[in-house]
């Protein structure tokens, strides 16, 4: 996968579709909000040189992991049990893409909601 691919499957795409099919667990701005922290978090990826260290990119995991937090408890804890496995997917996925190898849950350390 790539991150264009990538991108084009955030979770906040699903996450409008099922606000807009009335879960009110979203709103427009705890969608945008996260949209923000994702898009930063694939830049950060983006600008780390090539082949970066695990420890390089797992400080991006922490930023994002950090972020949603903040945001979480902001909007009235909004990531669920499926909201959470969604997230967890795009920032594994997007850390692979930059080439971490890891079997683990890299968000769990930092991982609030």
């Amino acid at each position: 996968m790539t991150f264009e691919q990538l991108i084009e499957n955030k979770p906040t795409i699903e996450w409008k579709e099922r606000m807009n099919e009335s879960d009110d667990l979203f709103t427009a701005e705890n969608i945008a909000a996260t949209n923000v922290v994702l898009d930063s978090y694939i830049i950060s990826l983006k600008e780390l040189k090539d082949n970066p260290t695990e420890a390089e990119i797992l400080e991006c995991v922490k930023k994002a992991v950090l972020s949603l937090n903040e945001l979480n408890e902001k909007y009235d804890y909004f990531i669920e049990t499926m909201e959470r496995e969604e997230l967890w997917e795009f920032l594994d996925e997007a850390a692979r893409i930059v080439g971490l190898e890891s079997e683990e849950d890299i968000t769990e350390e930092w991982r609030e909601w």
